[in-house]
C-alpha cells in the first residue's frame, strides 16, 4: 500500500501484549517450548478473540497464563508483521498486576528485568518490534 493512501489496512490477526513495569524495570515471561515462539522470551498477552476488546482480551490472557487479575492502563505502542503470510497486528497496553502469586500455564519461567537488557534474551519477533516505541517509558 502506497505510504500516501487514505485505505486502512486490514488485519488478519490482532494481539495484545501486555507491559507491566516497575520503575525501570519491566515484566516478561518465557514460553513453554514448542511451536513457533517456544523457549522465546515474550511480554505477555495473545490474540483479541471476535466480540472482545483489547483490555478484555489482557485480563483473560492474564488470567488463563498466570491465574492473576490484572488492570489494563493506555495503549503505549503499537507494530505489525507478517506471519506465515498474514499481516498482524499487536497493540502494547500498560498493564498493572493485582498480585504477583502467578500459577504459569504457558510459560516456564518469568523475571523483572531492566529494559535496557532486554535485546540480551531471545525475545519473540513480533515483540522485538515494539522495543523502539516503548524505550521512552523506561
Amino acid at each position: 500500500m502506497p505510504p500516501h493512501s487514505t485505505e486502512k489496512a486490514s488485519f488478519d490477526r490482532q494481539s495484545v501484549a501486555g507491559i507491566v513495569r516497575d520503575g525501570g524495570l519491566v515484566f516478561i515471561a518465557r514460553r513453554i517450548p514448542g511451536g513457533d515462539m517456544g523457549g522465546k522470551w515474550e511480554f505477555p498477552g495473545g490474540k483479541v478473540e471476535s466480540g472482545e476488546s483489547d483490555s478484555q482480551a489482557l485480563i483473560r490472557e492474564y488470567l488463563e497464563e498466570f491465574n492473576v487479575p490484572v488492570r489494563v492502563g493506555k495503549l503505549l505502542a503499537s507494530a505489525q508483521f507478517e506471519h506465515r503470510q498474514n499481516l498482524h497486528s499487536l497493540r502494547a497496553y500498560e498493564v498493572f498486576l493485582e498480585s504477583q502469586d502467578f500459577t504459569l500455564t504457558e510459560h516456564t519461567e518469568w523475571r523483572w528485568i531492566p529494559f535496557r537488557d532486554l535485546e540480551t534474551l531471545e525475545f519473540a519477533d513480533s515483540d522485538k518490534k515494539l522495543f523502539k516505541a516503548l524505550a521512552p517509558y523506561f
